[in-house]
C-alpha cells in the first residue's frame, strides 16, 4: 500500500484529543474538498507492506494508532492493517471521508467518519449507507465553514437519527469560522454535539507536517 507518512504526535481531534498517537497517513484521496488541509497526501508516498507498517508502529511504543489519509479505504490492505494492529493490542482509529463503505472494517476499530457539508462541494459523493454500520463507539465529524453549513448539519443529524447512534463532532473550518461563533450557535440551539478543534494547529504552526 502507498503511504505518505508515519509519525508519532498527539491526537489532535476526536474524543482521544491530547493523547499520544501514531499516525499512518495513506496516499491518495478520491475527493477534493474545498477546505482540504492535506493536499500533499494526494500523490506523495512510497509503497509499504503491512508487516513493515506494523513493525514501525510497534517501535513507537504508543498504544493509540490512527489510520488516516487521504482516504485509507482506497487501499485494499487497510482492513488487514487495522486488524493486525488491533490484534497487537492497539486502540485503532480510522478516519474516512465517508465516500467508501465501512461495512467490512473490523468492528473493534473506531471509525471517525466525515459527513461532507455543502461548502465542501463533495456531499454528492457520500455513501450514506455507511450510517447504518456506525457503532456507538464510532464518531462522526462535520466540518462547518459558515452558518449555511451549520443549519444544514443541524438538519442532517436530525434527519438521519445520529443523536444517540454515535458521537457527533462539529468542527469549525480552520481560519474560515471562528470557533467561538460556532459554539454560540451550538449553545443557542442546545445541540448535543461536541465542538471539535484541531489541537495540533494551535500547538504547532498550522501547516507543519508530522505533528
Amino acid at each position: 500500500m502507498k503511504v505518505c507518512e508515519v509519525f508519532a504526535s498527539i491526537q489532535g481531534e476526536s474524543t482521544y484529543a491530547g493523547w499520544p498517537c501514531v499516525f499512518i497517513r495513506t496516499t491518495g484521496c478520491n475527493l477534493r474538498c474545498s477546505y482540504c488541509d492535506t493536499k500533499y497526501a494526494y500523490e506523495e508516498g512510497i509503497e509499504r507492506t503491512v508487516d513493515d507498517l506494523v513493525a514501525e508502529t510497534e517501535g513507537y511504543g504508543v498504544k493509540l494508532v490512527e489510520i488516516t489519509g487521504g482516504e485509507p479505504l482506497m487501499h485494499q490492505e487497510t482492513p488487514v492493517l487495522i486488524t493486525r494492529l488491533l490484534d497487537k493490542g492497539h486502540i485503532v482509529l480510522m478516519e474516512t471521508n465517508g465516500s467508501m463503505s465501512i461495512k467490512d472494517i473490523d468492528r473493534r476499530c473506531i471509525i471517525v467518519m466525515d459527513i461532507k457539508t455543502p461548502s465542501s462541494g463533495m456531499f454528492n459523493r457520500m455513501d450514506l449507507t455507511n450510517i447504518k454500520y456506525l457503532k456507538p463507539l464510532d464518531e462522526v465529524k462535520i466540518v462547518i465553514a459558515g452558518r449555511q453549513d451549520y443549519e444544514w448539519a443541524r438538519g442532517f443529524i436530525n434527519s438521519y437519527g445520529l443523536y444517540g447512534k454515535c458521537l457527533v463532532h462539529f468542527s469549525p473550518a480552520f481560519k474560515q469560522l471562528d470557533p467561538a461563533e460556532l459554539l454560540e450557535w451550538i449553545l443557542a440551539d442546545k445541540l448535543a454535539v461536541r465542538l471539535n478543534l484541531q489541537l495540533h494547529k494551535y500547538i504547532f504552526e498550522p501547516d507543519k507536517r508530522g505533528v
